[in-house]
Order: C-alpha cells, then structure tokens, then sequence
C-alpha cells in the first residue's frame, strides 16, 4: 500500500494547527485580561467555555454557564484624514471620502466564575462578528445586548 505525502502530513500535523483555523481572529481591546490593548488574538467558542489565545499561550478560558452578559456595538469614524491626503491629489475624491463611514465592531463579554470576576471587549472583523455573536449566545444561552441602544440614566 502506498501513502502519499498527503495522508503523511495528515497523521504528523499536530491537532492545534487545526484548532487555529477554527478560531476567530480578534482584536483585544480592554477588560480584566492583562494583555495590552490592541493585540491579535483568536477567540474560540467550544461546547461548555469560550477560551482566548495567543499564539500557544491561553489568555483566558471562560465556562460557558458563568457569563452573565454578552454585548456588542459599533464604533463609527468618518475617513477625515484619508480624505484630506486624498484632497491633495484630487479634489472630487476627497469631498466624496470624507462622506464614506468606517465602521468597528465590538463585542463585550462578562462573567462571574464563584469568586472571580471579569470582562473584556474585542474588536472583531466585520464578516465575522455576526457569528461570532451567534456563537457566543449559543453556547451561554444569554441575548447579546445592542450597547449603542443602551441609554445612560444618572
């Protein structure tokens, strides 16, 4: 029986290399994890806990059951700097950049795990937040909340 170099690389391959394919791609933007902000990292949602990596190196792993909220938003900027360096080359298309929007979208998870409590937020791609949301409120069975909805009473 022959193998091909296929069905070998299949048998040595070790598992996390496929792990990381089925991860999300984030971006930490803050919380109670003591990474600095603005750091790649994948975001895994498995059966009974979300866990956050980077590299080989586990960030945080969090039981499904002990998240108590799930939230999400969007930041909107205006291209007012692409626009005016835009302007410089041509005028028509810069008036037209400064009206464009770029939109970021943050989702936000927190839990209370017996004594240990925490949170943070990331930034996530704007083709995968949408299932990154579903995923989350699957395994917790919590409704992620619209944050930009939410209003501040004092």
């Amino acid at each position: 029986m022959k193998l091909s170099i296929a069905m070998v690389l299949c048998v040595l391959m070790p598992l996390s290399a496929l792990a990381e394919a089925a991860g999300y791609k984030v971006s930490y933007d803050g919380g109670s994890i003591n990474e600095k902000v603005g750091t790649g990292v994948y975001l895994y949602i498995e059966a009974n806990q979300i866990r956050l990596t980077q590299k080989s190196e586990v960030l945080a792993t969090i039981p499904a059951a002990s998240v108590t909220e799930i939230s999400y938003g969007q930041d909107v900027h205006r291209r007012v700097g692409a626009a005016i360096g835009l302007a410089v080359v041509t005028l028509g298309l810069g008036a037209l950049m400064a009206l464009t929007k770029s939109k970021k979208h943050f989702v936000g998870i927190t839990w209370v795990d017996g004594e240990k409590k925490g949170g943070f937020v990331m930034q996530c791609d704007k083709n995968d937040y949408r299932g990154i949301l579903l995923g989350l409120e699957g395994v917790t069975g919590k409704k992620a909340v619209d944050s930009d909805a939410m209003t501040v009473k004092n």
